[in-house]
């Protein structure tokens, strides 16, 4: 399935973090907090200066959820984005 943003929003799939510490032990997922990195997977046509592609860092209370293909994604709006990551 497509999906295009309208406005100045943009389509993320967050970035999977490791599931174990660095010291072996297995961080069980009801323990973890969701990352705020993701990639972005599909750009609104007024989102200026963010691109497909993009690794992103976005503010923790933000966005929409969405399940597109039985993945999980999510909509954000560009002014919920505090960085791109080079």
């Amino acid at each position: 399935m497509s999906f295009q943003p309208l406005g100045d929003r943009v389509l993320v799939k967050r970035v999977e973090e490791e599931q174990k510490t660095a010291s072996g032990i297995i961080i069980p997922d009801n323990a973890k907090e969701k990352p705020q990195e993701a990639v972005v997977e599909a750009v609104g046509p007024e989102a200026d200066g963010i691109n497909k592609g993009d690794k992103i860092v976005f503010a923790k209370y933000s966005g929409t959820e969405l399940n597109l293909d039985g993945q999980e994604h999510l909509i954000l709006e560009s002014g919920d984005i505090l960085g791109i990551m080079r």
